[in-house]
């Protein structure tokens, strides 16, 4: 691909993505647009959602992965490709390699997911596990690079993988040319950069929003600094975004293309994942919801047509278990309550009619009787209930304080 700009730094214009469109062809799906009612209602106008977690492997990782291995020459096909990755980028890489016939190793952390360790050894890569950290991964992909000659992909910080992850924007403005504003989750940069240079150079009128998580948000105070910065231990669920230093190639569009970054709460994530699992009926991953995590915290805020980027869908069964656990807490379908009670036969079941009444489901009781802090004929309750949502829980509450019970908390 032949990269022609007036910045000398990332080198990328919109016949670069074109380019990248033509040669994703056959290899990339389309993805589907689906439209939610639940978030239109919300936002006052259409929204959109752009199933990039229905892409091969799961997530829109294949489209830059393909592009770059793709342009390699010969020689450097010969000598194989090596990545290093938790989860979508290994596998957008082990795919585009077996494709176009090229070795790949992919480094991965121990203690990576095993069911994205399996995904990547089918797609074809030889899988190598190391360190407990990705920086600790990735610095034995460059050493292992260095070594052996194999060329080192880059999960965002390369032109050929933007131009392919812009595709992603390409298909928006087919698929929904009355859009307005576009909302893409941000780590290193490579998704939102692409997008951004796509939709920017062809309707610079759509407005287009990076989000992030808000422990792991290294774009605002790079953005204010006006060159990348390091933010240390990002914390998050969202490991797609968990990112702790924008990339020096993304960095430079996201400025000159992307309108707005905002940042969510680890609870609007998971509400955000717990909402597209409801309503869409779509397996989403933390980072690929983090643009209706935006939506949901300030719906109004967004002109429409909206399109939310979802972009993947691979998360693990047993992080899955306890994001939905904690999304159903923040969207207050748990309640957990302290109680005193009458240490008293009977005195339980009575406490248990009560929430009959309410139509609270008992998940757990723990009921304790030996406290230094409890009179001699009483006994503490704790509850955990599934509700139906706030207004439910403080019907339960009053419920139980009309019935004549003191809820600590």
């Amino acid at each position: 691909m032949s990269f022609r700009t007036r910045d000398p730094l990332h080198h990328l214009m919109l016949d670069d993505v074109r380019g990248a469109q033509k040669m994703l062809s056959g290899v990339a799906r389309v993805t589907a647009m689906e439209g939610s009612r639940h978030l239109s209602s919300l936002v006052g106008a259409p929204v959109q959602l752009k199933c990039e977690n229905l892409q091969r492997t799961g997530s829109f990782k294949l489209r830059g992965a393909y592009v770059r291995i793709a342009g390699l020459r010969p020689e450097e096909r010969a000598a194989g490709v090596v990545a290093a990755s938790a989860g979508n980028h290994a596998q957008g890489v082990a795919l585009a390699s077996k494709l176009l016939g090229v070795h790949a190793t992919v480094f991965m952390p121990v203690g990576a997911p095993l069911p994205k360790v399996a995904a990547t050894r089918e797609y074809g890569a030889e899988v190598r596990m190391h360190g407990h950290v990705v920086d600790e991964t990735l610095a034995a992909a460059e050493e292992y690079a260095r070594e052996t000659g194999a060329v080192f992909i880059h999960p965002f910080d390369h032109p050929d993988v933007i131009a392919g992850q812009g595709t992603v924007g390409l298909e928006i403005l087919e698929q929904c040319p009355e859009v307005r504003t576009i909302l893409v989750g941000i780590g290193g940069g490579g998704l939102a950069a692409g997008v951004g240079l796509a939709v920017k150079s062809l309707r610079p009128d759509v407005k287009v929003i990076g989000v992030q998580a808000e422990g792991a948000a290294a774009y605002p105070p790079s953005l204010a600094a006006g060159h990348p910065v390091v933010i240390e231990s990002p914390v998050t669920m969202a490991d797609g975004i968990k990112v702790g230093r924008p990339g020096d190639v993304p960095f430079s569009l996201i400025r000159e293309y992307v309108d707005e970054v905002r940042t969510v709460s680890e609870d609007q994530l998971s509400s955000a994942l717990l909402l597209c699992l409801e309503r869409a009926k779509l397996l989403v991953e933390p980072a690929g919801a983090s643009p209706v995590a935006a939506l949901l915290a300030d719906p109004r805020a967004f002109q429409g047509p909206v399109v939310a980027i979802l972009s993947g869908g691979n998360v693990d069964p047993l992080l899955l278990q306890r994001i939905l656990r904690h999304g159903m807490a923040a969207g207050g379908r748990y309640l957990s309550l302290r109680l005193r009670v009458t240490d008293r036969p009977g005195a339980l079941a009575t406490l248990l009619a009560v929430l009959t009444v309410v139509d609270a489901n008992v998940l757990d009781v723990s009921h304790v009787r030996t406290d230094p802090r409890l009179g001699l004929t009483e006994a503490e309750v704790e509850l955990h209930l599934e509700t139906k949502g706030p207004d439910h829980c403080r019907e339960v509450e009053e419920a139980l304080r009309d019935a004549g019970y003191m809820v600590l908390g």
